[in-house]
């Protein structure tokens, strides 16, 4: 019979950065003392699972079945879209406060090595949201990286139809090769997105 305090140790074991100690500590904290502690944090858990899920249009977190809060803020740029990787990149851009357009979160890149094409990211109806919002710009704030670069050049040719008249810009000041969007600082965040440059198709 499987130990129950093994099994949440495992658990918590999957979340990104806990090892056996971390995961083994938070068990730990959430069982000894105050029981409702666990309880709380179990129904937190239920809820999100059950209430949360992609925003339709851009797939960032929101409510179920209803937009997140940044394309329900009308006051934000509909014309400029900002393309990432993750959720964790907008949530890094927005908290650098550079950024007053809209998301696009592909949650994942183009991987030929890895067997990821166009199909297996957040790019369904993407051409389609370009011409409903009558997007004029695109910046690609991807990592600096092989796939990030194969990924931009895939959307500008693929997607970015020339009647359109998109511009497209990638943020890349301040990034160093091979960096991650998510761990970058505020101030280098701002410049990156302050020094985009055109991105030559």
């Amino acid at each position: 019979m499987d130990d129950p305090f093994d099994d949440l140790v495992a658990s918590l074991k999957t979340l990104p950065g806990l090892g056996r100690r971390s995961a083994e500590r938070i068990a730990l904290h959430l069982l000894v003392g105050d029981r409702g502690r666990m309880e709380q944090f179990s129904q937190s858990l239920e809820v999100a699972a059950r209430e949360i899920d992609r925003c339709p249009d851009c797939g960032n977190l929101a409510r179920t079945g209803q937009r997140c809060v940044v394309c329900s803020d009308r006051s934000r740029n509909q014309q400029s879209l900002c393309i990432v990787e993750k959720i964790q990149d907008l949530v890094a851009i927005e908290e650098a406060g550079g950024w007053k357009g809209l998301y696009h979160v592909l949650h994942g890149k183009l991987s030929p090595l890895q067997n990821r094409g166009p199909e297996d990211v957040n790019l369904g109806g993407f051409s389609e949201r370009l011409k409903s919002l009558g997007v004029k710009e695109i910046v690609f704030a991807l990592s600096n990286d092989i796939e990030g670069e194969a990924t931009c050049h895939y959307i500008a040719e693929a997607l970015l139809p020339e009647e359109l008249g998109i511009s497209a810009s990638r943020i890349g000041f301040g990034l160093p090769s091979g960096g991650d969007v998510t761990y970058a600082d505020s101030v280098t965040l701002r410049s990156a997105m302050d020094a985009r440059r055109e991105f030559q198709r």
